[in-house]
């Protein structure tokens, strides 16, 4: 099995919305794992390992679906890279 690894950050109406709370449920819902946080900008960022169709889910979710309140404006992928195994445990929200 292939494993990704990939930085994201969302731009938009993300704070305040319960969009890291929705974005912990569907990392586990998807069997991802990884990190979420608010950043002072007013952005969402984190990242997401797994399997990298799982990944790639993810990052679907994040681009056009998200919270229920929010308005996703877009999202921004860095550092994408295939990993032997996920490093992180679970997937949880950084403050």
């Amino acid at each position: 099995m292939s494993y990704t690894s990939v930085d994201f950050e969302v731009h938009g109406r993300v704070q305040g919305v319960c969009f890291r709370m929705y974005t912990e449920d569907e990392a586990r819902k998807l069997g991802v794992v990884g990190w979420v946080r608010n950043t002072r900008q007013g952005t969402v960022d984190g990242q997401v390992q797994g399997p990298t169709d799982k990944v790639r889910q993810m990052k679907q979710w994040l681009q056009h679906e998200g919270s229920p309140s929010s308005i996703i404006d877009y999202a921004t992928f860095r550092n994408e890279k295939t990993i032997s195994k996920p490093t992180q445990k679970g997937f949880f929200t950084r403050y």
